[in-house]
This record gives C-alpha cells, sequence and structure tokens, in this order.
C-alpha cells in the first residue's frame, strides 16, 4: 500500500525527523534523524550496534515525527512498524545520498558498524500542516 502523498513528500524533503522505540523497559527514546521514503515507507538509515537499531529488533513498533525545516510547528507524526531492513551496499549508498540531500556533501561521520536502513510503514498518520 503506496504512503500518503504529503508524507512522502514530507520525508522526501530537507527536513529532520524524531524517531521515537523503546528500550528493554518500555522507556521511549527518541533522536534526531535524517529521513527519506519511497512509495511504501518511511526510511531512517543507522548503524546496526546503535541502540534504536536493537530496540527494532526486539520491538518494531515506533513513532517517525517529520517537522517541517522552514515551519517546525507543522509536521507529520507517523506510528508504525519496521517491516523490513536493507543493508550492505545500498544501505550505504543511501547514507551518502541522505548526506548530500542534508549537508550538500559525502557523508563525512565516521561508520562505526554496518548501516541499515529500516523500512516503516504507517499504521496511522496525524498532520498538522
Amino acid at each position: 500500500m503506496s504512503i500518503d502523498p504529503e508524507l512522502k513528500q514530507f520525508a522526501s524533503g530537507k527536513n529532520f525527523a524524531a524517531l521515537t522505540t523503546l528500550m528493554p523497559d518500555g522507556q521511549p527514546q527518541t533522536q534526531l534523524m535524517w529521513v527519506h521514503a519511497d512509495d511504501d515507507h518511511v526510511l531512517i538509515n543507522t548503524e546496526v550496534e546503535r541502540q534504536k537499531f536493537r530496540n527494532v529488533e526486539r520491538d518494531p513498533r515506533v513513532t517517525v515525527t517529520i517537522f517541517d525545516n522552514a515551519n517546525p510547528y507543522s509536521y507529520i507524526e507517523v506510528r508504525g512498524k519496521v517491516t523490513g531492513t536493507v543493508r550492505g551496499d545500498e544501505a550505504r549508498t543511501q547514507i551518502d545520498e541522505l548526506s548530500q540531500k542534508y549537508t550538500d556533501g559525502p557523508y563525512g561521520m565516521p561508520i562505526g558498524s554496518e548501516r541499515v536502513v529500516l523500512q516503516i510503514v504507517p499504521d496511522r498518520v496525524n498532520k498538522r500542516l
């Protein structure tokens, strides 16, 4: 099922997202992330050694709130599940593409472990546009 067109537009723009996952004790963990989307998923790129990845392996429920870069009071909240991952060269290429989108340059941070793209399928979308 295709995602909402406004959601795809928000995620494809130069807008930041807050990703919330659940820690083993149930506490929420939220981090500011780069975000993207394809026709069916919201996409978040991370590393397999990060806590957020361990969290979604255990419990795939997430919330992603994407804020309009020009007006952070305008946002789209996605509640959904991580239903798949992409690893290897495709995930590494995607972080470079995200870096071009957000910084206009190559990805400059050290990569400590394998990159992975989280594929998130929305269960619910809330908008304040």
